[in-house]
């Protein structure tokens, strides 16, 4: 999955032509690291070549945290069009974010 930081934030997501599936994440949450191998078992599926999913590390990129009011991680939250989608707080469980990604789509 690709890094996205403060920097890249507007080309990578507001400005790609998919949807994108941001996972604002920390290296200390334990749930994040329970959500990581799912998005990427998705990322390699059929699904997966439907919408980007990317990674923002909050700590290390807190201005694109804080634009978008993350409160709590993991929270993954789907862009279409440069715009905000749907979001949701908290590790699901594979079915769930499958479902997710796919209303979005």
């Amino acid at each position: 999955m690709k890094v996205v930081t403060d920097n890249t934030f507007a080309a990578d997501v507001l400005q790609s032509d998919k949807p994108v599936l941001v996972d604002f994440w920390a290296e200390w949450c334990v749930p994040c690291k329970k959500v990581d191998p799912l998005l990427a078992e998705i990322a390699e599926s059929e699904l997966g070549s439907q919408v980007e999913i990317v990674k923002v590390n909050i700590d290390e990129n807190p201005q694109t945290a804080m634009a978008y009011q993350v409160m709590s991680v993991p929270t993954l939250t789907i862009f279409k069009g440069g715009e905000r989608v749907n979001s949701v707080a908290g590790a699901k469980p594979k079915s769930f974010l499958v479902n997710f990604i796919e209303s979005a789509l």
